[in-house]
């Protein structure tokens, strides 16, 4: 009864509140990933799904190198709120907005010398970096749109106004799908038809963000003069920040897209079952964001009120209900793992291959979910230059037990993908660990 009675604690049921709509809201994203592939991959020639699939993987990585637009913004906004400083929470809109949209028109601007440069680098097949520029000249054009979503998210994850990530989430991705099917398989734009659906949904997800965030900001007594002087003041704290949670996207992508690298040189059967694993992986952690995202806010809440007693209750529930999610995922794959990978692919030597590395995606929700969570909690804080020193921490050892591909091969891969979680958790636990000791987590400034 006392075990029950702490699962199901008023912070743990706040906990769930934000959490489950986001985890739901989340799975879109790699849905509409799966919707791209099926339409694009039923036309005529399969260049079209190349040139998609290098395409969205070049906009993924850019884009993911500016996701600090999101996660600072969360930080900033919940601690606002937590310190009830409407002021405060104005500039937590204002400023990084101005700064994505800056960003998003540079690279409008630049667009055809950038497209220039990461084809270059991927290199490939002509025909297929063909639809690949075809793809990114219209997709590039919805990055003010891309960038200023990322705040819009953030702020309303901020303010803890559930339903507004999730509509956002939800009907924007739904917009595309629908769009996607219309122009590439109705119209027959093809690649173009792909772009454009994302495109136009940026657009309109942008403008739904935006009469959404103007509620909010009613409700929380935020007037049109006070937006309009929330671009003044403390813009260092900002950049400095966003330097810092750059650095880390930047390492965190750097691994990630090693990964196919290494797969390919042990040849192409490895390179294709990993990328169905990964999906696994993928799905996991989209759905343990959902609890990364509601421990953004509610540790940045306690933050900005200075309240350690409600860190340390959202601490204890995120730990209790997130792991057990995670012991659920490894639960299914260690049961349904071959089922799944049967559903997602019909070639037999692919899914006798996946049977040899099955068991790694029972362990990686397992390792995986504390650097999800201790991420959250220094989002919250807006502690970016120590969630810098981990990632880095974590890429040495990548780095380092790579070293093993000679003797484990893609077991090796797996492996280092393990360590590379585990010491993301590691290195972040120890440094909360540390602040708790020494009393030193509130030792930043009281958000202004």
């Amino acid at each position: 009864m006392r075990l029950l009675a702490s699962l199901t604690s008023d912070t743990d049921k706040a906990l769930w509140r934000l959490a489950l709509p986001m985890i739901f809201s989340n799975i879109t994203v790699p849905l509409l990933g799966l919707v791209d592939t099926a339409v694009i991959g039923h036309l005529d020639s399969p260049v079209y799904l190349g040139g998609v699939a290098v395409g969205a993987m070049v906009t993924s990585f850019l884009f993911m190198l500016l996701l600090f637009l999101r996660m600072s913004t969360t930080g900033l906004t919940a601690q606002a709120l937590g310190a009830q400083n409407p002021q405060a929470l104005a500039r937590a809109f204002m400023q990084p907005l101005l700064l994505a949209l800056l960003a998003g028109l540079a690279i409008v601007l630049l667009r055809h010398p950038l497209i220039d440069l990461a084809l270059q680098i991927v290199g490939g097949d002509g025909e297929v970096l063909t639809q690949a520029r075809a793809f990114l000249e219209i997709r590039w054009l919805s990055a003010p749109a891309a960038l200023a979503n990322m705040v819009l998210l953030g702020w309303l994850l901020g303010v803890q106004y559930v339903r507004a990530p999730v509509i956002l989430l939800i009907v924007g991705n739904l917009l595309n799908i629908v769009l996607d099917l219309w122009l590439v398989m109705g119209l027959g734009w093809n690649v173009q038809g792909a772009a454009t659906a994302t495109a136009v949904s940026e657009y309109a997800t942008l403008l739904l963000g935006l009469w959404l965030s103007w509620r909010v900001m009613r409700m929380r007594g935020i007037s049109p003069s006070m937006l309009r002087h929330a671009w003044r003041g403390n813009v260092r704290r900002l950049l400095a920040l966003n330097r810092d949670i750059m650095l880390r996207s930047l390492l965190l992508q750097l691994c990630f897209a090693s990964l196919t690298i290494f797969a390919a040189r042990l040849g192409s059967e490895v390179v294709a079952v990993n990328a169905v694993l990964m999906n696994l992986l993928t799905f996991t952690a989209y759905a343990l964001d959902g609890f990364a995202y509601a421990v953004e806010a509610h540790s940045g809440h306690a933050y900005g009120a200075r309240d350690d007693s409600q860190l340390r209750l959202v601490w204890r529930a995120a730990c209790r209900q997130s792991c057990l999610v995670a012991l659920g995922f490894a639960l299914v794959y260690a049961c349904a793992g071959q089922q799944i990978v049967n559903m997602l692919t019909s070639l037999p030597e692919l899914r006798t291959l996946a049977a040899h590395y099955l068991p790694w995606q029972m362990v990686l929700p397992l390792i995986g979910v504390w650097c999800y969570l201790l991420d959250g909690m220094f989002i919250g804080a807006t502690r970016g230059a120590e969630m810098r020193n981990s990632m880095a921490v974590a890429a040495a050892g990548y780095g380092l037990t790579l070293l093993s591909l000679p003797l484990l091969g893609n077991h090796g891969l797996w492996l280092a993908l393990c360590v590379f979680l585990g010491l993301r958790g590691a290195a972040l636990g120890w440094i909360w660990h540390r602040h708790r000791v020494n009393g030193t987590w509130f030792a930043q400034g009281k958000a202004a």
